[in-house]
């Protein structure tokens, strides 16, 4: 680290988490209310709490720290209420509908219901424009394009009001002359339009991907424009001129401006840095199989990580719009702290996807709300401490909590308020363990193979719940986990994904040459920007990746690789790693067929130095953290057990603890049930097992 501090932020519905790592090894948490509608108050808020707890000015804190990382949902809620800006698309004649066509399916799962309705339209049909121009896929231009047409497109957009604008024609990526002529008229015409160009955003194969990504850039950046601005305005007020970062979906940092131009980058940026954080606190116990699970108050998030490396996807549809850039597979779903339970229409009981949120938030927040929540069910069976969250900051109302399950659950249902929690406690924690079964078993993983890392405010509650559910036995809980993502961005590198396409066999003439040069010319752009950021040439890393199939395949499968001059003998030798991969996926290869080359992608590191972290001090006996004793409810018969409570701010390394048992941190409770057993680790972590593990 360059300065004194590094500072995480990470922008959740509910609440927004910061995590301070100093010169030391001292690494902090801190949470305060999100406030939606101005980011930067809840930020203004964050740091006069850091401010007060350590005694110096905002303004120090930011000038003294190398970096400043802001992980947000901006992009994600913009996309899931369809608060972003109307698109007016530009694309090659007779394609005005690619992105309604949808290549003529719905997606997985909804193929053959009749009833499901189609996707709001990020571009309405009056807003696509089609244009008389046609290049084939030889890259040659068989009909020159119509500027006439672009001009009576930009004078309908401007008319319209429309201020984004993506530009994607038929094989561009080839030849990409008509884009740079839409492009440029564009700019003539509409002169603050946000401006997204689908070959230059998305270069690869598949006209359908590339044109849905491109919308749903150009449909985000005035957005991400108006928030980046709005967050690098107030971190220079503070003395940040240059150390302001972004984290991205591809699970590495950016800068503002890279983050404006990419704005489909951002759409996942909180929950990406979850696997990261994961591996870093599993370390300590050489885990390399790892489920991340971050629970807060809206979401619960859940990554995987095998050996190490996380998968990412891309060429998938993301809340049903196509997106082709790389994003860290995230599995989401509406339970969080906040999750609202409620009746269905044949009398059972559910919960979520609904949220209080962070207005009004739970009903034992007293801010208004009136409708039971999963923190109101864990309250009422005794799981939260009645003194409050926070450390006492955020006060916890017993009463509220109990009328509100009592009036809309358990008279409904004709059950006692505690069979009610309990129920809510129990229907969350399925929807959780569904959730994890999508990432695991229905995707080829035994999740008796992994530890699960427990992130977010609100999983220690649920945790060993989730574990005993999917049969796993080892489950870690760091200190910093309410603030997981948070942590996860600090240790973070900067990231840019470089795409291109190259239809080619591997054996025609020149294919290495050509391949070469693509890749060259693809990772200069990456090290440029990290140059202009300060990054000298041993901290840049770079991985490449190629996309392949056997010729006469439709879809492709990807092999990386390592960075190496692409020659006629190591073209054999990616050759022969395409056979295994292909065997791998699908059991068998055919050595003798001819293989093709359709995309390549290099991603360009850009190395930080990661903060240390100091170990924990021994803090004396077991008992001297024993708080007290307070009554749980572990079944749904509602019979309440006498537990034991400890303060894990007076625990030690070393210190075990058996179930059932609750460890309350300043930002998260744990709640170890029967036949599980906690011991704290020096690194602040807590490793949770199982008395007998499953063989």
């Amino acid at each position: 680290m360059r300065t004194h501090y590094r500072l995480g932020i990470d922008a959740g519905g509910t609440f927004t988490d910061f995590v301070l790592a100093d010169k030391s090894g001292n690494i902090k948490i801190y949470k305060t209310p999100s406030t939606p509608d101005d980011p930067t108050k809840a930020i203004e808020d964050g740091l006069k709490i850091i401010s007060e707890d350590l005694e110096i000015n905002p303004s120090d804190i930011i000038s003294q720290s190398d970096l400043c990382i802001n992980g947000t949902t901006v992009g994600l809620n913009a996309l899931i209420q369809h608060k972003g800006s109307p698109v007016g698309l530009i694309c090659t004649e007779g394609h005005e509908d690619s992105i309604e066509i949808r290549l003529g399916h719905k997606e997985d799962g909804y193929r053959y219901d009749p009833d499901y309705p189609p996707a709001v339209m990020l571009s309405p049909r009056f807003l696509r424009k089609g244009i008389r121009e046609r290049i084939l896929s030889n890259g040659k231009v068989k009909i020159s394009i119509n500027e006439d047409d672009v001009r009576e497109a930009c004078k309908i957009f401007v008319d319209e009001g429309v201020s984004s604008i993506a530009i994607s024609f038929i094989w561009s990526i080839l030849n990409p002359s008509h884009e740079i002529i839409a492009e440029k008229i564009v700019r003539e015409m509409m002169p603050n339009a946000f401006i997204t160009v689908g070959s230059r955003l998305y270069p690869q194969i598949r006209e359908y991907t590339r044109t849905s990504t491109a919308v749903t850039n150009a449909y985000l950046s005035p957005t991400l424009k108006s928030y980046v601005s709005a967050i690098n305005e107030y971190f220079i007020s503070l003395g940040g001129e240059n150390n302001v970062r972004y984290f991205q979906s591809n699970g590495g940092l950016a800068t503002g401006e890279v983050m404006t131009d990419r704005s489909v980058y951002a759409i996942n940026s909180g929950p990406a840095s979850a696997p990261i954080a994961g591996l870093s606190i599993a370390n300590p116990f050489k885990y390399k199989n790892v489920i991340t699970v971050d629970m807060g108050g809206t979401s619960f998030d859940i990554t995987l990580t095998k050996g190490g490396s996380t998968n990412l996807n891309k060429n998938v549809d993301f809340l049903r719009y196509r997106i082709g850039v790389p994003m860290i597979q995230v599995e989401t779903l509406g339970a969080g702290g906040g999750s609202i339970g409620w009746i269905d229409e044949m009398g059972l009981l559910q919960v979520g996807p609904q949220s209080a949120g962070a207005n009004p938030g739970p009903a034992c927040y007293s801010k208004g709300g009136e409708k039971p929540t999963v923190s109101d069910a864990n309250l009422v069976l005794g799981y939260l401490n009645p003194d409050g969250l926070i450390g006492g900051k955020l006060p916890l109302n017993y009463e509220n909590a109990f009328n509100s399950i009592e009036k809309n659950i358990a008279k409904p249902l004709g059950i006692e308020v505690e069979k009610a929690a309990y129920g809510i406690f129990t229907i969350v924690n399925s929807n959780m363990v569904n959730g994890i079964r999508r990432v695991t078993v229905e995707r080829g993983y035994d999740p008796r193979d992994f530890v699960l890392v427990a992130g977010g405010g609100a999983t220690g509650a649920h945790i060993t719940a989730l574990a005993k559910e999917m049969g796993i036995d080892t489950v870690i809980v760091s200190k910093l986990s309410s603030g997981l993502c948070a942590y996860g961005q600090i240790i973070s590198d900067v990231k840019y994904n470089y795409m291109a396409t190259i239809p080619t066999r591997l054996d025609s003439i020149k294919a290495a040459e050509k391949i070469n040069k693509t890749f060259k010319e693809i990772e200069s752009k990456g090290i440029e920007h990290l140059n202009k950021d300060g990054f000298e040439e041993k901290k840049i890393n770079t991985y490449r990746s190629l996309e392949m199939r056997y010729v006469g395949q439709i879809h492709e499968c990807t092999v990386n690789i390592d960075f190496f001059e692409i020659t006629e003998e190591t073209l054999q030798n990616i050759k022969e790693a395409f056979h295994n991969r292909h065997e791998e996926l699908y059991t068998y290869s055919e050595k003798d067929s001819p293989v093709e080359l359709v995309n390549i992608e290099s991603t360009i590191y850009g190395r930080i130095d990661r903060p240390n972290y100091s170990e924990l001090e021994n803090k004396g006996q077991i008992n001297d953290a024993l708080k007290i004793s307070r009554n749980l409810i572990f079944s749904e018969k509602g019979n309440a057990l006498k537990t034991p409570v400890y303060d894990g701010n007076k625990l030690s390394p070393g210190n075990l603890i058996d179930g059932p048992a609750v460890v309350e941190e300043d930002t998260t409770t744990l709640v170890i049930e029967n036949g599980w057993f906690l011991e704290l680790h020096k690194s602040g972590t807590y490793i949770i097992k199982r008395k007998k593990p499953i063989s």
